[in-house]
């Protein structure tokens, strides 16, 4: 996006790309769906993007998702919208928008030089040199860095763009896995009482160290035989993973499994299947509640036997089934690494960039865009949304500040 921009804008475009293809990332995104963008309104979007969201409001006062969307439609792509406002290729074919892009590129004639490596940035007075491992070295007037972050490194985002830019007097801002799965010590984890158990529309929260919730979402997640992964718990991750950078061991999470429902109206509800059918199992009686194995798992913790009877069952036996329903407290301890994580957290401190412009504070002729800024948001398009708007913007800037052709 940001070489397709500084070409249409007039400047003499070289892209450097390491791997064997373009917009491999791209390519799987959404499953292999491409979720290009997100319909909501644009506050709807930045409240959507926690990590610096709000530095996007001047970028988006320029081009912004409403902006994707005519873009990509204008290219030859229709879009749907599917739940939450994401907009997918309606032939369900990532491939398709990137072959657009790439198009884009010849009709635009931007050079692109693939399988060529960047060994480093020499920054100039008023021209920089990119020196490339293997190829002749290229000067250029102005640079666009978008390199990505650490995650999903098989696509080629290795971090390889983060010295460049300290080069260039940058600071770079603690790097850590965001929209990840959580890793637990506990019992039941490791002895895979609930692995592969899917929970929909749970409501999953992250808590301070003095009990307090930071974040709820209410989504879908699954147990693993490391932890906990899914939609809820891709979003409360970077809120897990910032409390254990600060130095804590464990942090708690309290899982609603029955949201819609409050405490005092389950224990109702479950005192009178209880008193209507005394002499029921009470396994059978509650049955359908909740997930069977989730179900088998707070009678065993309850101490409710496979065939006790409706009428054995104590009221605070009752209470206390009713809060694990409401409140499951269990303890996460870390995250699955980096190259496991859909997401960046940290990068290019946001400080040191010109919000309406993408351009460095601390270099001429350099500019910034996607993952590698200090930006991250939720999956749903909200990523791949900073990333078009920030190439755009950047490669606009980039081209109306050149004053001397590449090399």
């Amino acid at each position: 996006m940001a070489a397709i921009s500084a070409a249409e804008h007039g400047a003499k475009t070289l892209l450097v790309e390491k791997g064997k293809k373009l917009g491999k990332k791209l390519a799987i995104s959404g499953g292999g769906r491409c979720n290009v963008t997100n319909r909501l309104p644009q506050e709807e979007v930045i409240k959507h993007i926690p990590g610096n969201g709000k530095f996007l409001y001047s970028a988006f006062s320029v081009f912004n998702n409403y902006d994707i969307i005519d873009y990509f439609e204008g290219l030859g792509i229709a879009l749907k919208e599917e739940d939450h406002g994401r907009m997918f290729p309606e032939s369900n074919k990532a491939m398709d928008v990137v072959n657009a892009l790439i198009h884009q590129l010849k009709v635009q004639g931007v050079s692109v030089k693939m399988n060529t490596k960047v060994a480093a940035i020499e920054y100039g007075e008023d021209i920089h040199t990119v020196h490339l491992e293997e190829e002749a070295s290229v000067k250029a007037a102005a640079i666009v860095i978008a390199a990505g972050g650490k995650a999903v490194p098989h696509t080629g985002s290795t971090g390889d763009a983060y010295p460049w830019a300290k080069t260039a007097g940058h600071t770079v801002t603690t790097l850590y896995p965001t929209e990840v799965a959580l890793t637990s010590n506990e019992a039941f984890i490791k002895q895979k009482k609930l692995q592969g158990l899917s929970l929909r529309n749970i409501r999953l929260s992250v808590l301070n160290k003095r009990g307090k919730p930071i974040i709820t979402h209410q989504m879908d997640m699954i147990f693993t035989h490391f932890g906990i992964s899914g939609p809820a718990v891709l979003r409360c991750s970077q809120f897990v993973v910032k409390e254990l950078m600060r130095g804590r061991n464990a942090v708690e999470m309290h899982l609603d499994i029955l949201p819609e429902i409050t405490e005092d109206d389950l224990f109702k509800q479950i005192k009178d299947i209880l008193s209507e059918n005394p002499k029921k199992a009470f396994k059978n009686a509650v049955k359908g509640l909740i997930p069977e194995r989730l179900l088998d798992y707070l009678m065993e913790k309850h101490d409710i036997g496979a065939e006790q009877k409706c009428a054995n069952i104590s009221k605070s036996t009752t209470l206390e089934f009713v809060k694990n329903i409401k409140n499951f407290s269990f303890q996460v301890h870390g995250s699955l690494p980096m190259e496991k994580a859909f997401v960046t957290g940290g990068g290019i401190s946001i400080k040191e960039i010109v919000p309406n412009t993408m351009k460095s504070k601390m270099m001429h002729g350099l500019y910034f865009c996607g993952e590698i800024l200090d930006i991250h948001g939720y999956t749903g398009g909200y990523n791949i949304t900073s990333a078009l708007v920030t190439g755009r913007i950047a490669g606009m800037n980039a081209a109306l500040d050149i004053k001397t052709d590449v090399n």
